[in-house]
């Protein structure tokens, strides 16, 4: 196998891990990551379905996998598990344990796939990171999970708030992101009570239940509800 053909068939594995982990791409943006031709996208997408790779194609949107497909797990690099391993030490730094008993449970699943010599490296690194302890440490929410699922799914939330000045409320909101702070997260949502965005401190949430009613997603990214609301 020549330079060329190693080439190709590294590209032809990265294009099937970009169609694995997102729900759409497109040549172009495949073309652009590569630094290749759409054309060469287009005959590399066909090889793949060749190959027995079920590729749908959705106009004007771009390639995407048939639902329910199955490919056997990709191998990690070393660096790539390296970096894994350091993102698993942050994790148990975070205040939420929902969180942190997720991600335990997918870097299991991740270690699974590695071979004998990269499980071996990388619960040595494991061993050999730590991280500064945080001032007055202690797990303060554990509702991370459930409120990243109603932010994806879109469904309202119910909760029993308590204010900065200790006053307890109830409120329905609409989740729209999740941010980190050293305190631990806030959520940003819109209150249907006071009609307006608010920041949700996840320490003063004291009873929160997610519910079965959808809400319309807001049609603006993070970047552009800083813009519009950061000073208000």
């Amino acid at each position: 196998m020549n330079d060329t053909d190693t080439k190709r068939l590294s590209r032809l594995v990265a294009v099937l891990t970009q169609l694995q982990t997102r729900r759409l791409v497109t040549s172009t943006k495949l073309a652009e990551k590569f630094g290749v031709s759409t054309r060469t996208i287009y005959r590399d997408l066909k090889a793949l379905e060749q190959a027995g790779v079920p590729i749908l194609t959705e106009d004007g949107k771009g390639y995407t996998l048939m639902e329910g497909y199955k490919i056997p797990p990709i191998m990690f690099s070393e660096n790539q598990a390296n970096a894994l391993i350091l993102a698993e030490q942050l994790v148990l730094k975070n205040r939420d344990s929902s969180l942190i008993n997720d991600y335990a449970e997918a870097i299991d699943k991740i270690k699974a796939v590695l071979r004998q010599s990269e499980k071996d490296k990388a619960n040595l690194l494991s061993l050999r990171t730590k991280f500064a302890k945080l001032e007055n440490y202690e797990i303060s929410s554990n509702i991370l999970s459930s409120l990243q699922n109603s932010i994806t799914n879109f469904h309202l939330v119910q909760l029993d708030y308590i204010s900065a000045e200790n006053k307890l409320s109830e409120r329905v909101v609409e989740p729209f992101a999740l941010l980190s702070i050293l305190e631990g997260w806030l959520m940003v949502a819109y209150c249907r009570l006071r009609k307006e965005f608010r920041y949700f401190r996840l320490d003063r949430i004291q009873k929160l239940q997610i519910q079965q009613e959808k809400f319309t997603p807001h049609k603006m990214t993070l970047q552009e509800f800083f813009e519009k609301y950061h000073d208000h």
